[in-house]
């Protein structure tokens, strides 16, 4: 169901797509400029996500993405998952994390293996986050939201802006073609029918580092690059302008910009939550929409 109130999407738009990657090593990083020129040719544009202290991440590869307008995030700090074992290892990292995003002139977090805790991540200087899914049983951190739209996140006394959530709403490949040994794409494309029908936000978050391209040696780890451009390609054969091809900040600046109808927008209690959101929704931290002056 789409959230109170729903306006729709902008231009009228069927449905929203956002497309980001997940660089988790270095030959992910080795393999980036290939997969932004598949999507280029596609006229798609995705958001990059760099692990600042795993590898060395080329300050002239992330200029010359930014620059042919893909986007960049940081993507945590190590990718070891312990960003939010607890609170002294999470304060010790913020400084820097905050501190990348400022380099790396972006608004964008994701946190490794989708480990998180809102209300601290709400603490670092961003728009939006995307360490949710709408419901994926083979991540190591079971928190779904069961929610095919952004949400707004915001603490309840308002000491802090607040900024969007987006839920990944598509399998992520490694859990398809790495751990279910899937032959073809079918899955995402189902899903993605679906997410059309209701109007929702298709967020699709892939690894460069499982890919292999033409050249590549092929290994059980990696999946042809093929399966991704294929889902592209069905996208625009299939949809054309009925989709919205945002980036993440362009979903966020559009969620940042509507506000609830009545008072009330705050979202019903979804029983999968972790046990850091069901504090966090207990205590008022989520909405549909960004809390203020009521249309």
């Amino acid at each position: 169901m789409p959230p109170p109130s729903w306006p729709g999407w902008p231009n009228g738009r069927r449905f929203a797509l956002v497309l980001m990657h997940d660089v988790e090593t270095s030959a992910g990083v080795s393999r980036c400029e290939q997969l932004a020129k598949l999507e280029e040719d596609r006229g798609f544009r995705s958001a990059f996500g760099f692990v600042p202290f795993r590898y060395e991440t080329p300050d002239g590869l992330r200029r010359a993405l930014v620059d042919r307008g893909f986007e960049i995030m940081v993507h945590s700090l190590y990718h070891d998952g312990k960003d939010f074992r607890d609170r002294r290892t999470f304060n010790q990292r913020l400084a820097r994390i905050n501190d990348f995003l400022r380099r790396w002139e972006t608004r964008g977090f994701a946190s490794a293996s989708m480990f998180h805790n809102l209300p601290w991540i709400s603490e670092l200087d961003i728009d939006y986050d995307i360490s949710t899914f709408d419901i994926d049983p083979f991540e190591p951190h079971p928190c779904q939201f069961g929610r095919i739209f952004p949400s707004w996140v915001q603490p309840p006394d308002n000491t802090r802006t607040g900024f969007v959530e987006m839920p990944y709403t598509l399998p992520q490949d490694f859990t398809l073609f790495v751990l279910m040994r899937e032959q073809t794409n079918a899955i995402w494309l189902r899903k993605l029918d679906w997410i059309a029908e209701k109007g929702g936000m298709a967020l699709l978050k892939t690894h460069p580092d499982y890919m292999f391209f033409d050249g590549d040696k092929r290994e059980m780890t990696r999946y042809p690059v093929g399966f991704y451009t294929n889902f592209l390609d069905y996208v625009r054969a299939r949809y054309g302008k009925e989709v919205w091809l945002a980036a993440p900040s362009e979903v966020a600046r559009y969620w940042r910009g509507l506000t609830p109808a009545d008072a009330n927008s705050a979202i019903p209690f979804p029983g999968t939550l972790c046990a850091s959101c069901r504090q966090a929704h207990a205590m008022g931290w989520f909405h549909h929409y960004r809390p203020g002056e009521l249309r």
